[in-house]
């Protein structure tokens, strides 16, 4: 499968490492097996938080939200989205690994209805699915700032432009957790190189996904709504 994260196959290490790679066993392929094994996992934890800025008040933020089945398939692509509940989709996130060894991982995402104003996403089973040597554990929360637009804006900003009645500021934050059951060839490699590579991975593909769905959730709303686009903030 092409995708957007094929420049994530080849992670850049210590070019010693790289050569070395080539002289392991062909034959130490990887197999599967299930349940997941703590002691055979390799555990990878990052958090995460950024926001996106809304040129309309508050309740329309919520409105379009809540209203997921009309925005989140389609500013999710070129991510592969099925919906697998009323509020919960199974998401191809994408092809990325190092070392020769790739993963092309899927994951269960409940869009959990807005409580006390908070709106969260978490990970939930894929019908059918037995993820192959892989486990991921997706928790996620988003707030809302609301300012009034005359408080945001500078005079020069917005210049010519209808200016909104106020900017909502969705406020993210993401725990994201990821084991993986290696085949045997990678754990030749010195496990700092291997945690450090992993870890780099998750960033990449995290800062991959969260700018690209932004700026498209964003287009999505203010082209709905006839808004000008909201230039890359210098608040965050």
């Amino acid at each position: 499968m092409q995708s957007h994260f094929a420049d994530n196959r080849q992670i850049e290490v210590e070019q010693a490492h790289l050569n070395a790679q080539s002289s392991y066993s062909k034959t130490d392929t990887f197999v599967p097996q299930s349940p997941l094994s703590a002691s055979e996992l390799t555990h990878f934890h990052s958090h995460f938080q950024d926001c996106m800025e809304m040129y309309a008040e508050q309740e329309q933020v919520i409105d379009y939200l809540d209203a997921h089945q009309n925005w989140f398939s389609h500013c999710a692509h070129p991510m592969k989205v099925e919906p697998i509940g009323q509020n919960a989709y199974a998401v191809v996130i994408g092809q990325f690994g190092a070392f020769g060894y790739e993963v092309e991982p899927k994951v269960g995402l409940e869009l959990l209805p807005q409580q006390d104003g908070i709106y969260r996403i978490q990970t939930v089973p894929v019908p059918n699915y037995e993820a192959p040597g892989y486990d991921v554990d997706f928790q996620a929360s988003q707030a809302f700032v609301e300012v009034p637009a005359g408080e945001y804006f500078q005079e020069s900003e917005h210049k010519g432009l209808p200016l909104p009645k106020a900017v909502t500021r969705v406020e993210w934050n993401l725990d994201l957790s990821v084991a993986i059951r290696f085949p045997k060839f990678i754990h030749k490699l010195p496990h700092s190189l291997i945690q450090s590579t992993g870890d780099r991975i998750l960033r990449q593909v995290v800062r991959q996904v969260s700018r690209r769905l932004t700026h498209k959730v964003q287009e999505d709303f203010h082209t709905s709504l006839g808004l000008p686009m909201p230039k890359k903030s210098k608040r965050h």
